[in-house]
């Protein structure tokens, strides 16, 4: 095992290398070397205006937030978080941050697809929530009430000790999981959460900087990482998550001794070293990157390159590319099969996905008449391709569900 080995790895944690293999991949399809899928560029402006007629009906105005955990803690447009969070009486804007932090970092890794039976009866709102929502609000009560504190005066945080002991019961209590409302993967998430426990105990440098071991120490660990001006790129951020959180995966490749988290083979692309056929795409890890800005920036450290980190290769923009006739199986009868996420076949169309969320970024900005600046990236996604698959998956299936079936464990989708 070289040190080599390790560099290369240290090579595919970040967003650039999953920017650059995803634009490759899409170039060996576009060459007709993918061969489960076709691909049809010329789809791409007709998805454009899909896409923009969603965030003009969403966002008359066109101030789209970013896509972030934030957006999911609002419940017929009544943010939850936000004005209890303004009323609490901080000791200081990083005393906040860790909170947010902590809160968003747990929510975001319990928010692999829910699946569709499963749904979540909100006692104060008395709505019933189902899959991101609901995750998010269930979530978000079981930190309210101090389920992942073991801090007397403070319900409101997560300390790692107490991560290291939570049960998939413990879940099932919080999120009203039965037999009668069952949730995909919950032992996988209870399990993802211990190991997000001992990562911090085992981690002090990271996670326990100003406080005792929680995730929200990473807060401190990115401003660290800030410019004297207290400027942080974001992929920076994604970068301390790799780092932070690489031990939390569970079964997946290492290279050189280190995780590479959500980085899957695919033997169209190829390279002459260690690397050779690793596709990085950290999804999970991107969609927290995003959740974090907002606590950072309310903290006054100011986040500058957002669109240096990628768009998500998640169920939803992968199945806007499918459903709009971008990307076509040429084979139908694979919609229907169970694939798991290490198959070629969805490490090609995750790939894909990202590289085409650049693609049409450019597009819905014209057709609205926007600049980058006023929607970066985050906000595309937000306004956007994310809620646009969620439109076209429901016009086209019962149900709503995504265009080809995942066999997830609820740690990737």
């Amino acid at each position: 095992m070289s040190s080599s080995d390790a560099e290369q790895a240290h090579g595919l944690l970040n967003a650039a290398a999953v920017r650059e293999r995803a634009h490759e991949m899409l170039e060996i399809g576009v060459a007709g070397g993918l061969d489960p899928w076709t691909i049809d560029l010329d789809r791409l402006p007709e998805t454009a205006k899909y896409v923009a007629a969603v965030i003009r009906d969403q966002y008359p105005t066109l101030a789209v937030p970013f896509h972030a955990r934030w957006r999911h803690f609002a419940v017929d447009g009544v943010d939850l978080w936000g004005p209890v969070a303004e009323a609490r009486d901080w000791l200081d804007p990083a005393s906040r941050a860790r909170t947010e932090f902590d809160l968003a970092i747990v929510s975001v890794l319990l928010d692999a697809g829910s699946g569709p039976d499963w749904s979540y009866q909100d006692a104060r709102t008395g709505r019933t929530l189902t899959r991101s929502e609901g995750l998010a609000i269930a979530s978000l009560r079981m930190f309210e009430a101090g389920a992942f504190s073991i801090t007397e005066d403070d319900p409101w945080r997560v300390d790692a000790v107490a991560l290291t002991f939570l049960t998939a019961a413990d879940l099932a209590r919080g999120f009203q999981v039965s037999d009668k409302n069952p949730l995909v993967g919950l032992d996988g998430r209870a399990a993802l959460l211990r190991r997000l426990g001992q990562a911090c105990l085992a981690q002090p440098d990271l996670f326990a900087l100003e406080d005792e071991p929680r995730p929200g120490g990473l807060f401190d660990a990115m401003v660290d990482r800030a410019d004297d001006q207290d400027r942080l790129p974001a992929p920076v951020i994604l970068e301390v998550l790799l780092e932070a959180l690489g031990p939390v995966w569970r079964d997946r490749l290492t290279l050189g001794g280190v995780d590479l988290g959500d980085c899957w083979r695919h033997p169209a692309l190829k390279r002459d070293d260690a690397t050779d056929g690793l596709v990085p795409i950290h999804k999970l890890s991107q969609w927290l990157s995003y959740s974090l800005v907002e606590p950072l920036q309310t903290a006054g450290v100011e986040v500058v390159d957002l669109d240096g980190l990628t768009g998500l290769a998640e169920y939803r923009n992968g199945g806007l590319f499918m459903d709009l006739g971008v990307l076509t199986l040429k084979n139908p009868a694979d919609a229907a099969k169970p694939w798991p996420v290490s198959d070629p076949l969805v490490v090609g169309w995750r790939a894909m996905t990202v590289a085409l969320l650049d693609r049409i970024a450019p597009l819905v900005r014209a057709e609205l008449g926007v600049t980058a600046e006023a929607m970066p990236l985050a906000s595309v996604l937000e306004g956007g391709t994310w809620a646009a698959g969620r439109r076209a998956a429901a016009e086209r299936r019962p149900g709503g569900g995504p265009p080809l079936t995942i066999l997830s464990d609820g740690t990737v989708f």
